[in-house]
């Protein structure tokens, strides 16, 4: 009986780390697009897309914290209260926007007939659905305790290559938004210190 226990437990531990390796690997990669758009149709994000890749860097902090660190509640709290700030300046962006006038048009291009910021409340929603179904079936972080780099290697590997991507995209991020902003208030304009 006990090793049945013992076998159910190391599988949740198991799917509990693929799952938020995949939440990871799914953020990575809208801020990915995101940056894309940014250097490749040169669409400068506005202050309020910046404050919403910040939040999602956040989300994925929290989320590498658990994957990398130790696994604890308060690393699923911080993930969590990133994505509730992705939700409010992505849903104020949306509501300043959702009547196009003069000098307030949505930033950027559609995506699938969406701009970034209603991506943006989408992704929050998602995000916030994706932990309560992770604490809902999975059960959260109770039965993951343990040195999990020997326990589950690969998924480990794939952790640490993620954790290094976004680390990567996120001081990208910081560069570019420097760049943009300089130490004054942000623009869609240019580049302040390129200019």
């Amino acid at each position: 009986m006990e090793n049945l226990l013992e076998s159910r437990a190391r599988l949740l531990a198991l799917l509990n780390h693929i799952y938020l390796l995949g939440m990871v690997t799914v953020i990575a990669g809208v801020l990915t697009a995101a940056m894309t758009l940014q250097y490749a149709y040169g669409e400068i994000p506005c202050p309020l897309c910046l404050l919403q890749r910040a939040a999602m860097f956040g989300v994925c902090f929290g989320i590498l914290q658990n994957l990398r660190g130790t696994y604890a509640d308060r690393n699923t709290g911080f993930s969590l209260l990133f994505a509730l700030l992705l939700l409010v300046v992505s849903e104020r962006q949306t509501l300043l926007d959702i009547y196009p006038r003069p000098g307030h048009e949505y930033v950027g291009t559609a995506v699938l007939g969406l701009h970034m910021p209603v991506w943006s409340v989408v992704i929050a929603l998602c995000l916030l659905i994706a932990f309560a179904l992770r604490l809902a079936v999975l059960g959260g972080n109770a039965h993951m305790r343990g040195n999990e780099a020997s326990t589950f290697p690969l998924v480990y590997k794939a952790a640490g290559i993620a954790s290094l991507y976004v680390i990567a995209i996120c001081a990208i991020n910081l560069v570019s938004a420097v760049l943009q902003c300089g130490l004054g208030q942000c623009h869609t304009t240019g580049y302040a210190l390129l200019q």
